[in-house]
């Protein structure tokens, strides 16, 4: 692994970092979710394909949950809060319990959750699912989040405030991510969790999650498959996408080190630089003189055949000619 990889793996992330990227896709998925609104017609037909199926191979379970929630306000009334509220908080406490525990694992935990979320997105874009409830009464689904509405903070439009049920998509029910999360949650509760009762909440809570959203008719069974197989898809892409995103992270940290080594050097300094990795000679460079001497040296009072000392120049130039006073010097020798 690079350097930057086991760095990057190894020290817990920035919280402030974390939670704006949290909210940045939350943000974005809560979006996309909403413009992956289909036609109703084609969301009603995929329900009844669905429910089809589930009756074909004895698997709607939905049915007596219904009924057994709608007459008994005991179970009915908790389901529509634990539906309206769990996956907003067990997700985010769970994660936020990675990040302080087990930092270690916290990326990992984190890329799985968003690339299952990105998954769960395109499963609402592609099949728009009309839940049980917001089917016709004769296919024998009662609505409970709008049977104890009254009971609640949401209305009859599932479990958004009331008032506010056009800020959600309820046709968006095919993967149930409520499950998802669920499942991601007791993954690693079960995991990493050291106490028994930390374990046993990882296998209880999908599981009961995976009862409520059939017995309130907000999910088909089958929604409930969709949503784990989204889950293992997403733990199956998180170790590639980790690696390519360390890849990424170490060519561009690279190239910018790169960058501000060569804006930090002088102009000559930067120009060497260049020409010593393409091996060529910069245009604007300076160009040193070149050595004439070919390494030969003088000894102290030696003169070069010719050489005229300084005593010959200025006797040259008192006497006027340059021959007369050289005679002149050699006669005096």
């Amino acid at each position: 692994m690079p350097q930057t990889a086991r760095a990057r793996t190894a020290h817990r992330p920035r919280w402030w970092a974390e939670l704006l990227l949290l909210a940045v896709v939350y943000g974005a998925y809560s979006a996309g979710r909403l413009l992956a609104r289909g036609d109703v017609s084609t969301a009603v037909d995929h329900g009844l394909a669905i429910l089809r199926i589930e009756k074909a191979f004895f698997l709607n379970a939905e049915h007596p949950l219904n009924r057994l929630f709608t007459s008994t306000p005991a179970l009915g009334i908790p389901a529509d809060f634990a539906y309206a509220s769990l996956h907003y908080l067990v997700t985010p406490a769970v994660l936020i319990w990675i990040f302080r525990r087990r930092p270690a694992h916290y990326r990992a935990a984190r890329a799985w959750l968003m690339l299952s979320t990105l998954l769960g997105l395109i499963g609402f874009t592609l099949l728009p699912t009309c839940p049980p409830r917001l089917l016709d009464a004769s296919y024998g689904f009662v609505d409970t989040m709008a049977q104890y509405s009254s009971y609640g903070w949401w209305g009859a439009e599932a479990s958004a405030p009331r008032g506010l049920g056009g800020m959600t998509n309820q046709y968006a029910a095919m993967p149930s991510l409520h499950v998802g999360w669920a499942v991601w949650c007791g993954v690693l509760l079960w995991r990493y969790g050291k106490s028994p009762l930390l374990r046993i909440l990882g296998v209880v809570y999908p599981l009961v999650t995976v009862i409520v959203v059939m017995g309130t008719a907000n999910h088909y069974f089958l929604d409930a498959v969709a949503g784990v197989a989204v889950m293992g898809a997403g733990a199956l892409l998180t170790a590639p996408a980790l690696r390519a995103a360390d890849r990424g992270w170490t060519l561009a940290t690279g190239r910018y080190a790169f960058v501000a080594r060569h804006a930090r050097l002088p102009a000559p300094a930067q120009a060497a630089d260049e020409a010593s990795v393409t091996g060529t000679t910069p245009v604007n460079s300076p160009v040193k003189p070149p050595i004439v001497s070919d390494g030969c040296e003088t000894s102290t009072g030696e003169r070069f055949p010719g050489q005229r000392t300084r005593t010959n120049s200025s006797t040259r130039t008192a006497g006027g000619t340059g021959a007369a006073a050289d005679d002149a010097a050699t006669a005096a020798r």
